[in-house]
């Protein structure tokens, strides 16, 4: 049985081989905090939660399981997703660890375990360069957002409520 703490580092290897495999050299910023919360991750690298891109993981009506990676502080609008990707319902962590080959908390869009379509919201737009995590609960990279678009062959979508939208 593989330990959490293998795991980690099988699913830490795999972005660092994703990346080496594009001839890219962006460092993964280990940390000692726990960053498997937008929250957590904003603190420990000195951001605002805007900035650290959390990968989520759905299921689509039509069978196919996807990744949306979005802004920090956005929530996915029900009806924007449905328009967008149909309908959807998010993925349990085992399934995701399972799909992804990372874990809840170090999900991201680079090094899966299977490739998965992506999806990237437009709210990630606001800023030139984001934090996602990279295949554990305490690690990140920071990538600007047209490299994330192009490193993950992710297509644009919208289907987040506005930020100021939340606040109502």
């Amino acid at each position: 049985m593989l330990t959490a703490t293998h795991t980690a580092t099988m699913s830490l290897s795999s972005v660092q081989a994703f990346f080496q495999s594009l001839k890219l050299d962006i460092p993964i910023l280990e940390t000692e905090a726990n960053t498997a919360t937008v929250a957590l991750a904003a603190a420990a690298h000195g951001v605002e939660p805007g900035r650290i891109a959390k990968t989520l993981a759905f299921k689509l009506s039509d069978g196919r399981d996807v990744l949306v990676v979005a802004r920090g502080d956005a929530r996915i609008d029900n009806l924007k997703f449905k328009t967008a990707l149909g309908k959807g319902k998010m993925l349990s962590p085992d399934v995701v660890a399972d799909i992804t080959g990372h874990p809840v908390g170090g999900v991201c869009p680079f090094g899966l375990a299977r490739p998965l379509p992506v999806y990237l919201d437009v709210s990630l737009k606001a800023f030139d360069e984001v934090l996602p995590a990279a295949g554990s609960v305490n690690s990140a990279v920071r990538i600007s957002v047209a490299l994330l678009e192009q490193v993950t062959q992710g297509q644009w979508v919208d289907v987040c409520q506005a930020v100021a939208d939340q606040n109502q």
